[in-house]
């Protein structure tokens, strides 16, 4: 919310990279590969790319040419996003996608490695956080305002789970930066 806010602010574009990770859930998804092992999900992506586009904005995502917008915010493809994100393989297909996204005047980038990882020579890197509590309470509503029923300490849970997988990996872990604003 905060980043769309300054993009809008700003007149800069917007990177969204949790959108990206779940377009390419969905497209593994639909190719009945999440769970083939990174291997066959490295192959896939080298001989079948999904074709990622985002408006400016960062509101619409558009997977193959189709507006999957809603279809990346089901909670199977979040699921999904959790097993692949870690995969250096998704990653590396990312990175360079997502770096395509800096151009003038400017780009407001969100994501847990946009200041560590895709973007490290940023000029201004801030690390904002909340308590699992609050964000919990935001999805909560989100997922409200679709018709989809949450349990508030099933999402506690599950973002908490998910720091502690994303703080603890290998390759781009969530990490403050140094210099960053927190």
């Amino acid at each position: 919310m905060i980043a769309r806010y300054l993009a809008k602010r700003l007149g800069w574009r917007r990177l969204d990279s949790g959108a990206l990770y779940r377009a390419v859930s969905l497209s593994l998804l639909r190719a009945g590969l999440v769970h083939a092992g990174e291997a066959r999900i490295a192959a896939h992506l080298a001989d079948s790319p999904p074709e990622l586009e985002a408006a400016r904005d960062g509101e619409v995502i558009y997977l193959n040419g189709e507006d999957v917008s809603s279809a990346i915010r089901e909670e199977e493809t979040g699921v999904a996003a959790s097993v692949v994100a870690p995969l250096p393989a998704v990653r590396n297909f990312l990175l360079k996608r997502q770096r395509a996204f800096r151009r003038e005047p400017g780009l407001v980038a969100e994501g847990r490695d946009m200041a560590s990882v895709v973007f490290p020579d940023a000029e201004l890197r801030i690390y904002l956080t909340a308590t699992p509590e609050e964000r919990a309470r935001r999805r909560h509503n989100q997922l409200k305002q679709k018709g989809i029923n949450a349990n508030m300490r099933d999402l506690i849970r599950d973002l908490t789970d998910r720091d502690h997988r994303d703080s603890a990996r290998t390759l781009a872990p969530l990490k403050v930066v140094p210099h960053a604003v927190v």
